[in-house]
């Protein structure tokens, strides 16, 4: 379609179908597709963050690049507590940090599961301050039976590769605000406002017509998709079934959920440390890795951060890891990580030393 009507970029005509749909899919009235996700949640934080401060309050326990975006936003991330039952920025983790000078609230989704996005909506109203959410592992998600992408001022979404919905690269933003989204929508396309007119700070943001199709054709096979990732969830669950001291993450299953990613907590009784695992299953080509860390307030950044005591965040991560997921992953995949599991809790006491690959 793009090629017949040559116009490769500057909203061609995938790019709005991409958008209509994805508004539709959301429940949404507008959504404002960009390059990546990275800028997408850039663009809205410049747009929403209260005019004359300065902090941006979010969780440490999430992904590792969340505090550069607020940086490259101008703004100072300001690390809170997450809620153990959900490993998640909630409203009461977030509301003793609220002071005069925060601009905007950040929650955040965690991969598996949501955030109490009800609590912190009625923090965002208790408060004035703006809530935006970072909805990047949860396009498929519901919460309270309600479609994710309609929540807070707006939410972002990614179409990396490594995501449900892949355009090869790119992002997007839902949003019920018609205003957001024309600022958002001048903002990805230099700023301008007419050929001639620079109404607002912008940068070059736009997605192309290819990776719309991409996104377009991961759409229409999204209920294939996740019907793979519940089989392997469903495998996962079987393998690690009574296997002392690790814990499969439970997806909530009364909402509606993509089963996407595999997550399991290392417990008391588990025989040897995250890393000590990571690096047998490693050297065995497994490709799991640590789950969120080190937390955002411990890593070293050029940029200023500010956090109290993070104690709960800090011992959870050290205790979660991700294992392999995705369409190249099959049964008989999981059945052997979940053997090789086993061997490791069962010879503990002589796999403490060095791995030789």
């Amino acid at each position: 379609m793009f090629y017949e009507a040559r116009q490769f970029s500057n909203n061609g005509p995938l790019v709005r179908q991409l958008e209509q749909r994805l508004a539709q899919f959301h429940g949404t009235t507008h959504c404002v597709t960009f390059c990546s996700g990275f800028w997408a949640l850039v663009l809205v934080i410049k747009c929403l963050a209260l005019p004359g401060r300065r902090e941006v309050l979010m969780p440490s326990l999430t992904y590792r690049r969340m505090g550069d975006v607020v940086s490259w936003a101008g703004l100072v991330p300001r690390f809170c507590e997450v809620d153990l039952r959900t490993l998640a920025v909630s409203a009461e983790t977030a509301r003793p940090l609220v002071n005069e000078d925060t601009a905007l609230l950040l929650g955040v989704h965690p991969i598996i599961n949501c955030c109490d996005v009800a609590g912190l909506e009625r923090l965002s109203e208790e408060t004035g301050v703006p809530l935006f959410i970072d909805a990047v592992e949860s396009v498929y998600e519901t919460f309270q039976g309600r479609k994710v992408g309609s929540f807070g001022r707006a939410e972002c979404f990614s179409l990396h590769a490594s995501k449900l919905l892949n355009g090869f690269e790119g992002g997007y933003v839902t949003t019920n605000d018609a205003c957001l989204a024309g600022r958002l929508v001048r903002m990805r396309g230099f700023g301008f406002y007419t050929p001639d007119i620079v109404q607002e700070f912008g940068m070059n943001a736009k997605l192309n017509e290819v990776h719309a199709a991409m996104a377009l054709a991961g759409l229409d096979s999204l209920e294939v998709q996740v019907a793979r990732n519940r089989g392997r969830y469903q495998a996962y669950r079987q393998v690690l079934a009574g296997l002392q001291g690790m814990r499969l993450v439970p997806f909530d299953e009364s909402e509606q959920s993509g089963y996407k990613s595999i997550l399991v907590e290392l417990r008391g009784d588990w025989p040897l440390t995250r890393e000590r695992t990571l690096d047998l299953l490693n050297a065995e080509n497994v490709l799991a890795r640590a789950y969120y860390a080190p937390p955002l307030h411990l890593r070293p950044t050029d940029y200023p951060t500010l956090s109290g005591p993070l104690p709960l965040t800090e011992r959870l991560a050290e205790r979660f890891m991700l294992l392999p997921c995705g369409h190249f992953v099959d049964e008989n995949d999981i059945r052997r990580i979940g053997a090789l599991l086993r061997f490791i809790h069962a010879h503990a006491s002589v796999l403490q030393g060095e791995v030789f690959v």
